[in-house]
């Protein structure tokens, strides 16, 4: 009985090491995560926002991964030649059961 329940606390410990610096935004619960949060901008400000676009990467169980969540594909796929702003946005249901981490990205 002893040696289950050590195997049990060794099997508990290595599933929550595994969520140690996960990409999951500032704050972060283990039942639902949903944050947006600022990235970079433009210093010179000198940039209107007048389109703005998104580009998420998704992920299940932490076995798979799909999607494009950088910032030059994303300008490049929606035209965007001069970058005002870009943020960021996660989601995440039962920690690593379902998570969405989005990039933001406005400009001309």
């Amino acid at each position: 009985m002893k040696h289950i329940t050590i195997k049990i606390l060794i099997g508990v410990g290595i599933i929550l090491g595994s969520f140690m610096n996960c990409a999951n935004g500032p704050v972060g619960g283990f039942i639902y995560t949903g944050t947006e949060f600022p990235g970079e901008f433009n210093t010179l400000n000198n940039v209107a926002s007048t389109k703005k676009a998104e580009g998420c990467t998704k992920s299940v169980l932490g076995l798979f991964t799909w999607g494009d969540s950088g910032v030059g594909q994303i300008a490049l796929a929606n035209k965007i030649t001069k970058i005002a702003t870009i943020d960021h946005s996660t989601m995440s249901v039962l920690t690593l059961v379902y998570r969405d981490y989005c990039t933001i990205v406005t400009g001309e």
